[in-house]
């Protein structure tokens, strides 16, 4: 593992991003007090869970976080996040929120966020008439066996279309009236693979319908069993094979990207206590 990160170019200073006592220090750190809360819970009612995406590859090629990310991903089996959701409403400290497509409206996409409740992360909610919560998170992804790429892929084409334009993302009158239309056959199409996932042998997985846009199919074998992995100084789950499962979402994950297209998602960061913010 250290032998790989040697592969990074060192020349560069990233603490510009991240140093100690920026504002997106302080929202990683954030971030990291939220996922200790979620480890703990989850290793106490024993459902695997693993860094994912860019908090996946900040593990593996920094040792942390992405000097430049402002957001922490983890995933899930879809069986497992059913139960999360029912757990996090009674084990979740005060200072944290639970939100998802179904307890707030403003979320279009098929995934959970844990929010602190004692800051502001301005990621365009709040222009779009605002969320009940608004804090720092992290995301949690829900994925599922899938029976095939090409059944999952002309599904989620549909399901996916009409889900967001029922959820008011670049709807007109028409938009929304198709959406209407056709969601019964993007539901019956989802049950059909959801049911062909069930069944099959083939063991892949992938966003549940509804989910990221990024599509990526990851064979179950490279995920399970989980092994552990070092990140902000802490030990959290990855999956097993996690060379390959970076390799499917980022290719060359191991090169830093150019500075025009290291992404940040916050518009502006504020913390209470503070109130302090930056753009």
């Amino acid at each position: 593992m250290n032998s790989t990160r040697q592969n990074i170019n060192s020349t560069e200073d990233f603490t510009v991003y991240n140093g100690e006592g920026t504002v997106l220090r302080r929202a990683q750190l954030t971030m990291l007090d939220i996922l200790v809360i979620v480890d703990e819970i989850c290793k106490k009612h024993n459902i695997p869970y693993w860094l994912d995406y860019g908090t996946l590859l900040g593990a593996v090629r920094h040792g942390g976080f992405i000097p430049w990310d402002d957001d922490l991903d983890v995933s899930v089996m879809h069986q497992d996040f059913k139960r999360l959701e029912e757990i996090f409403a009674r084990e979740l400290p005060e200072k944290l929120a639970y939100q998802d497509w179904k307890n707030e409206k403003k979320l279009t996409l098929k995934c959970a966020k844990i929010r602190d409740k004692n800051s502001f992360f301005d990621d365009g909610l709040a222009e779009k008439g605002g969320a009940k919560y608004q804090g720092i998170y992290i995301d949690i992804f829900p994925l599922k066996q899938i029976p095939s790429v090409w059944i999952k892929k002309k599904v989620d084409f549909l399901y996916g279309r009409c889900f967001r334009r029922l959820k008011g993302v670049k709807t007109g009158s028409s938009d929304t009236f198709m959406a209407y239309l056709l969601w019964p056959i993007a539901l019956f199409g989802a049950f059909v693979s959801n049911t062909l996932g069930m069944i099959k042998s083939r063991a892949l997985v992938s966003n549940i319908f509804g989910g990221l846009n990024i599509q990526v199919f990851h064979p179950l074998e490279d995920i399970f069993p989980l092994t552990e992995i070092e990140f902000e100084g802490k030990h959290f789950p990855v999956p097993k094979n996690y060379d390959a499962y970076l390799t499917r979402i980022y290719n060359n994950y191991m090169e830093i990207p150019a500075k025009d297209k290291r992404q940040i998602h916050a518009n502006g960061i504020e913390f209470f206590d503070e109130g302090t913010r930056t753009n």
